[in-house]
């Protein structure tokens, strides 16, 4: 009987607890709207309202994945179709990154409601996914003041996260629980298109909404050609058409922009640099820090909306092109791994500005920048957005990565690249890399001092490696997240992003009174090594004055000097 008794009790609870959670009548009106256009929701109110939505809708679910380095899971929302098509594609929407730039979470919590209330018509063949805050531990460190350029809303979160990242310069180096969660929801989710939205502002001009798509020479082939003729400009097209204007993101830092300027270049370490190296069409919204609130918000709102337009009308095409892209590479004999403006193309825009001047400032007396918005000017300027290689390497069969460097296997690993242990020692020819030159920053970046131009000499060596070791075939759909992690030239590359410093360090040295005697039965053994020994004194009087320059330099030259120091410790098999 006590059972029975039970049993009805937890049948009462749940239905209670069923009538509770129904929100059929729930106001969806949101933060944004109920303040005119003048606040943002907070994580709690943004997750709630998401998971009210869930409740209501069958359409829509609320999930988690991994971590963040606040110790709160990743969620992301999926707004499915909802008629069933035979063809779907994914568009991965990425809010909050930067949570005072807050316009795309508050633009998209408005988007897929009225989606879903068929204020607007729904998508058949897209797929909507959210991360609706991503930097979660800066959305909780809320102020009103570190955004010093910005124009609203009231408060909002801070740029760094609970770790003072910024996590939009985290996506290749994934030092970050957040990078690493988003990574595996990127991959489970595999989009098409990526959208990333931001604020930003370097310099004052008339627009609202300025776009920054991946840079189209660098996302190459057919997708390259797409973005720059088709996707942008339809774009571009529907908004103006909804008397929105939007001009490419202007990249400039205390400058007019009618001098013209240049595309900015996103590396892997951004959000749509990373997506890019698996083929997924990427753009950042920048709406602009002086614009008010309500009025960047609303024309996020009008671009997502537009981008979905878009993605219905040419679903069929963006896939075919997404899978072309993946063979195009896996194909390619070469590969660019570093870019250089080409001077002979350009894009000329009409473009909306403000007239600004070089006047002298009250504090510093000194030329400062002034803009006049009482002065507006349509005129034509120069845009550099066509990039040529500076660098290309020969895409090699394989890399060999010795199973020791697990901080660059569980990276691997993580973005879905296929790495096959050696069952067995093996010999290996292989071209070994050495690193001959490299500068690093004097300041710390992003917890890193990190490595440019890096430069590297070539030999070809037939080496020993060991069971449990990879073997990484470049012929896979992560081949270009292989070449830029793995080639230590590359601007975001492992080496440069200190992954490999401590084969920068001599672990091993001698002592002068030790060394002199063998560097000397050394010279006597080897008259070719003594002939170029002291060429090189007689050439070079700092290294003829300093004793023990010279030691080091015979050191180097011996069979004492140890083969760890700056030789590359992932090697490229050719063949």
């Amino acid at each position: 009987m006590k059972k029975i008794v039970l049993i009805l009790l937890i049948a009462i609870t749940s239905c209670k607890n069923e009538v509770s959670t129904n929100t059929s009548d729930y106001d969806f009106t949101t933060v944004f709207e109920k303040s005119n256009g003048l606040e943002t929701a907070t994580y709690q109110e943004t997750i709630q309202f998401y998971k009210q939505l869930a409740l209501t809708y069958s359409q829509i679910s609320v999930d988690s994945i991994g971590s963040t380095d606040s110790g709160k899971p990743l969620h992301y929302i999926t707004l499915n179709p909802k008629t069933e098509s035979t063809k779907t594609i994914s568009l991965l929407i990425n809010n909050g990154i930067h949570p005072g730039e807050s316009d795309g979470i508050d633009a998209t919590m408005m988007l897929f409601r009225d989606i879903l209330q068929d204020k607007i018509e729904a998508p058949k063949h897209t797929k909507l996914i959210t991360i609706p805050i991503y930097n979660i531990g800066g959305s909780l460190n809320r102020n009103t003041g570190t955004r010093t350029n910005q124009n609203g809303p009231k408060s909002y979160g801070f740029r760094g996260n609970a770790r003072n990242f910024d996590l939009n310069r985290d996506f290749i180096k994934c030092d970050t629980e957040n990078a690493k969660s988003f990574t595996q929801l990127f991959h489970l989710i595999n989009p098409e298109i990526f959208i990333d939205n931001h604020v930003s502002n370097g310099a004052d001009y008339q627009y609202t909404l300025t776009h920054l798509f991946t840079q189209h020479n660098k996302l190459g082939g057919q997708q390259g050609h797409y973005l720059q003729t088709t996707l942008m400009p339809t774009l571009e097209r529907k908004l103006q058409e909804k008397n929105w204007d939007i001009t490419p993101y202007v990249n400039v830092f205390n400058k007019v922009p009618e001098n013209g300027f240049t595309q900015f270049m996103d590396l892997p370490r951004y959000s749509t640099g990373y997506t890019t190296l698996f083929n997924t069409l990427g753009l950042m919204v920048e709406t602009h820090m002086l614009k008010p609130y309500k009025q960047r918000v609303l024309g996020t709102y009008e671009l997502m909306k537009s981008m979905i337009e878009i993605s219905e009308v040419d679903y069929l095409k963006i896939a075919d092109l997404k899978q072309k892209q993946i063979q195009h590479y896996k194909l390619a004999k070469t590969y660019t791994i570093d870019w250089k403006i080409d001077t002979t193309k350009t894009t000329t825009l009409q473009f909306k500005g403000f007239e600004g001047k070089f006047i002298t400032s009250e504090i510093t007396e000194q030329k400062r920048l002034k803009f006049d918005t009482k002065k507006p000017f349509t005129k034509p300027v120069t845009y550099n957005n066509y990039f040529n290689s500076k660098l290309d390497i020969t895409v090699p069969k394989a890399y060999v990565i010795p199973k020791g460097w697990h901080n660059v296997i569980s990276l691997l690993k993580l973005n879905n690249i296929e790495l096959k242990p050696l069952k067995k020692d093996s010999t290996i020819t292989v071209e070994a890399y050495r690193i001959e030159a490299y500068d690093t920053r004097k300041s710390p970046y992003e917890g890193h001092y990190q490595h440019y131009n890096t430069t590297i000499s070539t030999t070809n060596k037939t080496l020993t490696f060991f069971k449990g070791d990879y073997i990484v075939n470049t012929n896979q759909n992560g081949i270009r997240y292989i070449l830029e992690t793995l080639e230590p030239q590359a601007a975001d590359s492992f080496f440069n992003w200190n992954f490999f410093d401590t084969i920068l360090q001599q672990k091993e040295g001698f002592s002068p009174y030790v060394w002199e005697d063998k560097a000397l039965e050394l010279l006597i053994a080897n008259p070719d090594l003594k002939a170029e020994f002291e060429a090189k004194k007689t050439k070079e009087v700092n290294f003829s004055t300093n004793w023990y320059a010279q030691l080091e330099w015979l050191h180097k030259r011996s069979p004492n000097y140890e083969t760890a120091h700056l030789n590359y410790p992932i090697f490229r098999v050719l063949e």
